[in-house]
């Protein structure tokens, strides 16, 4: 069996880039995240987009008691995976319904553990959900290279983005193009 590379694309909503949560640093990477997509599909690798899931009784949740902005409301606008993004049939999208998901390192598991040459993450925001899912794919395939494209990714500030990626590479996770982040400029 042939050996892929996957992609995961994180949380690139549009309540995270333009809306509830929205940042001018979210909104930065969307162009190198889509790039980034295309040559992922050109070169035949699995692409897997995360999606935050909430209900109408999110401010009742855990994290809707610490971070009491409604947002990701599941089918509402700002749910939805930001258009520009090419999305094609066959890609994996996965609803979670907080940072991490469980299903994600379930699905890396029993699905890719001996045909997964790397695992690359990249999306919103670095310092939550892209570092949780970091972290579950590295407990669920720790001898498979995990890495997260720095570029690629906006945190909820420059600070915890930066934070966020050096607690990464406590955890052997590799960090590409920190400091190049489109934001930065």
């Amino acid at each position: 069996m042939s050996t892929k590379k996957i992609l995961i694309v994180v949380d690139m909503q549009v309540d995270f880039i333009d809306g509830a949560l929205g940042s001018k640093e979210a909104a930065t990477i969307v162009s190198p995240v889509c790039q980034k997509i295309e040559t992922a599909r050109q070169n035949g690798d699995i692409l897997i987009f995360t999606r935050d899931t909430h209900h109408e009784d999110y401010l009742d949740t855990e994290e809707g008691k610490h971070l009491p902005v409604p947002h990701c409301l599941k089918d509402s606008a700002g749910w939805q995976i930001d258009k520009r993004l090419p999305i094609a049939e066959g890609d994996t999208i996965i609803d979670k319904p907080t940072f991490g998901s469980l299903a994600l390192g379930n699905l890396l598991q029993q699905k890719y553990s001996s045909t997964v040459e790397s695992i690359e993450f990249i999306g919103l925001c670095t310092d939550i959900c892209v570092l949780s899912n970091a972290v579950i794919a590295k407990a669920a395939l720790p001898d498979v290279p995990i890495v997260v494209d720095a570029a690629c990714c906006a945190g909820v500030t420059p600070e915890s983005h930066d934070t966020a990626l050096a607690a990464m590479k406590t955890i052997q996770v590799n960090v590409l193009h920190q400091g190049q982040e489109p934001w930065r400029k």
